[in-house]
């Protein structure tokens, strides 16, 4: 698909984005002007989404988006990105994820706009992931943002941005208020003296992970990448093309994997692609320009509706565990029409590997999972082929016909999985199944560690190590294990601490805590007489 010789491609300095070492405030200045004072029976109406925040919710901001001009943006949303039973993300701030590919792009610039506490909370978690990395800024206020002057603005910034010699393209992310006020992104040019300008609306009342924030920017991302490989020669890739058919990645995953997975694609004359999100603007089009898509993990709906587009069949799960690499090795190789006895020998080739690397590294004892990743499928396989007793995989992310393998496989062994799974539901499975280790996000660790079971965090513990292959399948052992020897010490400081910080001992106290049931029971009196009143006051 993609033609890898551009003579027009320049890159002089052929170096990534530059790191400034403070923050770049994007401009915003409006002239001063008197704001007249009107009664309020003569004032006019106010435009679509004046005096829209964050406050609003999730229906009044959606009501003020479809207003503004959005419907189309957020009906997409709808279907690429189901919701679950909560209405809201009970993760981190899902622009985290388009932020989070923009900032490891290299000669990629990223601008936000959006609350400033929206944009600090963001900033702030992207250097605590280790951006060091500018992130841009185009603050608002109610005027900027009714009168149509923050586009204005943003416009402004863009091209104050824009610069070929350092930049490869210029992201720019509406976040809540802007989107649901309207700002049209969609008007800024596409490119400025060569760089492209990518514009999309991250809203948390609209994006319901930031797993699938991700796939926000990496599909749109895409679509100007296969719009201009279909146009005429683009440039190749950094590190030359492969001189094999490759197998494109898609999902973020610990850096050794592709290594692996690379390794036991050779058997069958593959190679394994890019990875998707990439990390350079050239990388897509060789990600593009693939035999085949292993949608490592699915929730990558915009992506995938761009590689159907570019006529790429897009195979789900992943080569975790013996019978998970089996069967994607299969898949992978039917659907390059590699003949069979190639496929037999890429399995045979790490297959045995993979058993010898389980049974030398067994883990046992009962293990509730849940995360917001979107890899918690894979490593629930990857637990239970390592003898674990799995009872509940839960995760954040929606159910796809990608991840069907996966959920028929784990169901098949007996484990409950859940798809858009709340903390409430993972919360629950925890004390109905009272694991000997729950592994999960930082609230479902913390009630774990106060009820003295044994606890991991998903993100920063598990999903930060190798799951593929060989390399994969020992690697969770160690520190389940440890994990799960922990439970002694944990009913030392349960009874050594068992009481305080409960009940009445809650708090900050100068003297001992003391028990007052009495009061206790007047106070519900009077809030019982309370409601009582204002039931009547209702039926009157």
């Amino acid at each position: 698909m993609a033609n890898f010789n551009d003579p027009k491609h320049v890159d002089p300095q052929d170096l990534g984005a530059p790191t400034l070492g403070t923050p770049r405030r994007m401009p915003s200045s409006v002239p001063s002007r008197v704001i007249p004072i009107l009664n309020a029976t003569a004032a006019p109406p106010a435009p679509a989404g004046d005096g829209v925040g964050c406050h609003g919710g999730k229906e009044t901001m959606q009501q003020a988006a479809a207003a503004a001009g959005m419907s189309d943006t957020i009906e997409r949303y709808k279907a690429d990105y189901p919701a679950g039973p909560h209405d809201q993300p009970q993760s981190m701030c899902p622009a985290f994820g388009s932020l989070r590919v923009g900032l490891r792009m290299r000669r990629t610039a990223t601008i936000l706009s959006g609350s400033a506490c929206c944009v600090y909370g963001l900033t702030f978690t992207s250097h605590f992931y280790g951006a060091r990395r500018t992130v841009g800024y185009v603050p608002f206020n109610s005027e900027t943002l009714v009168t149509g002057k923050l586009f204005e603005d943003i416009r402004e910034a863009v091209f104050e941005t824009a610069k070929p010699a350092d930049y490869d393209a210029v992201v720019i992310i509406n976040l809540c208020v802007p989107t649901a006020s309207g700002v049209p992104l969609r008007l800024l040019p596409k490119e400025i003296d060569g760089v492209r300008i990518i514009g999309i609306d991250v809203p948390g009342f609209g994006v319901p992970t930031h797993a699938e924030a991700k796939d926000v920017l990496a599909g749109a991302m895409l679509a100007y990448a296969r719009t201009e490989a279909e146009q005429g020669p683009v440039a190749a890739p950094r590190n030359g093309v492969s001189d094999r058919p490759t197998v494109t990645l898609l999902g973020e995953m610990f850096p050794a994997d592709p290594v692996g997975i690379g390794r036991m694609l050779e058997p069958m004359g593959l190679a394994a692609g890019p990875v998707v999100p990439t990390r350079e603007w050239r990388e897509l089009y060789a990600a593009l320009d693939c035999a085949v898509v292993g949608a490592i993990h699915p929730f990558y709906t915009a992506s995938v509706r761009e590689f159907e587009a570019a006529g790429r069949t897009v195979v789900g799960s992943a080569p975790v565990g013996y019978d998970g690499t089996a069967a994607w090795l299969e898949k992978i190789g039917e659907s390059c029409g590699i003949p069979k006895a190639r496929i037999e020998a890429a399995k045979q080739a790490v297959l045995p590997a993979i058993r010898a690397a389980l049974a030398a590294a067994p883990i046992k004892g009962r293990v509730t999972l849940s995360g917001y990743e979107g890899s918690e499928l894979l490593v629930g396989r990857l637990l239970v082929e390592s003898g674990a007793d799995v009872r509940y995989v839960g995760t954040a992310c929606p159910r796809t016909r990608w991840s069907d393998a996966d959920r028929e496989w784990l169901e098949a062994k007996g484990v409950r999985v859940q798809f858009r799974a709340s903390l409430e539901q993972d919360l629950a499975a925890m004390a109905e199944f009272e694991p000997d280790l729950a592994v999960g996000t930082t609230p479902v660790v913390q009630k774990a560690k106060e009820l003295a079971i044994p606890a991991l965090y998903f993100t920063n513990l598990i999903s930060a190590r190798p799951l593929m292959g060989p390399a994969g399948a020992g690697s969770l052992s160690q520190v389940v294990n440890a994990a799960m020897r922990s439970k002694p010490r944990f009913d030392t400081m349960k009874a050594f601490f068992a009481g305080v910080g409960e009940g009445h001992t809650s708090g900050v106290w100068e003297g001992t805590p003391v028990d007052r049931p009495a009061f206790r029971e007047q106070y519900a009196r009077t809030l019982a007489r309370q409601a009582k009143a204002r039931k009547a006051e209702e039926t009157h």
